[in-house]
């Protein structure tokens, strides 16, 4: 439902939750489960904890959290006060930024539209369904653009053909942004794409009326147009059209002057703003030997449902309120146990959800040098699977943890999931904005350990309102934050002798 409440509090929720993860455990109690010298009494506890984080984040009071909404200035509030909570201390070596690591974005969503052909004798003014013009700029206009006919936009096309002129280029199955980005490259005014498919139009529209948001400055600045071929057999015969059709397919083809002029206009809705990463830092006693990185994005869809549906929000309650709630319970787990010889960093991310970008931002201008970092493990949509579940090892085969996971595995009891599975979702996690930097970054969940777990979930409540408290599982989520605990605590203190692994 969409309905404002007053975010729960810890103390109002502990007893609902311990009442729940009682109830849960009971019913578990037969399934194989890593103990790793944890008790139920102790899980129980736990999954209490986890639950309140998650009832909170994923509350209706937050709105979904997207970055740049009051939802979201809630997050972030309640992160910084649970990280203090815990025992951190602030992760961004900024004294000008305690907590809370600026990441700067721009949202883009296209607003209006123009194509107008002039044939000397006459104009054309292409509909909405035949042809869309988009840009990421507020506006971009060509104004009586003389019109060349590239055929297919090969290689062959010289600057001097297209250079300050509207080409025409024929796609095929799709809209070819490799051959625009050619002619883009010879200095063409503008670039109008002729599909073959009218769905192209309609796929271009829609997707350039949804907001983007990328990190500011990065946007990569476009300006083209797509028209079916229908409308261009309007504006210019269907015979005549059919023929330069024909002649693109020659292996003579030379661009052919259209004797006519295009109007293409059309503007962007942009709005910079100014969203966070949440760093916290459990301090090592030897600054100079390296340091754990634990992460999870914080982020998620907002109001995603038009007004005046039954519920607009999408609440995020596993992707990924979830993983945040495992991060927060390991890292208070982490601080009560005493020091560590190597740092521990807590990273709770922005922007996930609009291509991992909080994660890219923390890797682009990182509060430590990201080759001291010797481990990341990233935490997102941990709470599907049952209690005793197998782990799903996303990068496996990427990093120098393999055999360390390995070995923690088997001694924790546990067995690896479906390796296919896993490696579908390398790329799609905060892992991978690490990964590519070089950073051994790895995403250990029970969660992904095959299509039977989190299918349904994927395949149903993903990315929409239905993603609420009442389908999480936390029984395996435990088991996964008892393994990167003992994984973190070895990691840690790497001077402290390793007893051999156990199955």
């Amino acid at each position: 439902m969409d309905r404002r409440v007053r975010a729960p509090t810890l103390a109002t929720l502990a007893p609902k939750w311990a009442l729940a993860a009682a109830l849960f455990f009971a019913l578990g109690a037969c399934a194989t489960v890593p103990s790793r010298g944890v008790t139920p009494a102790e899980r129980q506890a736990m999954a209490g904890r986890m639950m309140v984080d998650i009832e909170t984040l994923a509350s209706d009071a937050f709105e979904g959290r997207k970055p740049g909404t009051p939802g979201a200035q809630k997050a972030l509030d309640y992160l910084t006060q649970r990280f203090a909570e815990i025992g951190l201390t602030s992760g961004t070596n900024d004294p000008g930024n305690p907590w809370k690591a600026p990441v700067r974005l721009t949202t883009v969503r296209a607003d209006s539209s123009k194509i107008e052909l002039d044939l000397g004798n006459r104009a054309v003014a292409l509909s909405p369904e035949e042809g869309v013009a988009v840009t990421t700029r507020r506006r971009e206009l060509i104004a009586d653009g003389d019109m060349v006919f590239v055929g297919y936009g090969s290689q062959a096309i010289e600057a001097k053909d297209v250079m300050g002129k509207v080409a025409v280029m024929l796609a095929d199955d799709s809209l070819n942004p490799e051959r625009r980005v050619l002619l883009e490259s010879k200095q063409a005014g503008a670039v109008l794409v002729v599909a073959q498919d009218p769905r192209l139009v309609r796929q271009v529209r829609e997707e350039s009326g949804r907001e983007t948001v990328n990190r500011t400055g990065e946007i990569d600045e476009v300006f083209a147009a797509v028209a079916t071929s229908e409308a261009m057999e309007r504006a210019f015969g269907k015979d005549r059209w059919a023929a330069l059709v024909e002649a693109a397919s020659s292996p003579d083809f030379t661009p052919i002057d259209l004797r006519a002029k295009a109007n293409i206009e059309a503007s962007a809705q942009r709005r910079d703003f100014t969203s966070f990463n949440v760093i916290g830092r459990l301090a090592g006693t030897r600054p100079d030997s390296e340091a754990v990185l634990l992460i999870a994005h914080w982020d998620h869809l907002g109001l995603c449902r038009p007004a005046g549906a039954p519920d607009r929000i999408c609440n995020g309650a596993l992707d990924n309120a979830s993983g945040v709630a495992l991060m927060l319970e390991l890292a208070r787990r982490l601080a009560d146990a005493g020091s560590f010889e190597r740092d521990i960093y807590v990273l709770a991310t922005t922007a996930e959800e609009s291509g991992l970008l909080g994660a890219h931002a923390f890797a682009a201008n990182p509060p430590l040098p990201l080759d001291s970092v010797i481990a990341a493990f990233n935490f997102d949509t941990v709470a599907l699977a049952p209690a005793g579940a197998p782990v799903g090892f996303v990068g496996e085969g990427r990093t120098p943890l393999d055999t360390i996971v390995l070995e923690e595995m088997l001694a924790g009891g546990r067995d690896l999931g479906d390796r296919a599975y896993a490696e579908r979702f390398v790329q799609r996690q905060d892992a991978w904005a690490l990964l590519q930097k070089g950073v051994p970054a790895v995403l250990l969940s029970s969660a992904f350990a095959s299509q039977i777990t989190s299918g349904p979930f994927f395949g149903g409540a993903y990315h929409s309102p239905d993603d609420e408290v009442g389908a999480i599982e936390l029984g395996g989520a435990i088991d996964d934050l008892l393994l990167h605990e003992a994984l973190v605590k070895r990691l840690a203190i790497p001077s402290a002798p390793q007893e051999p692994a156990q199955p």
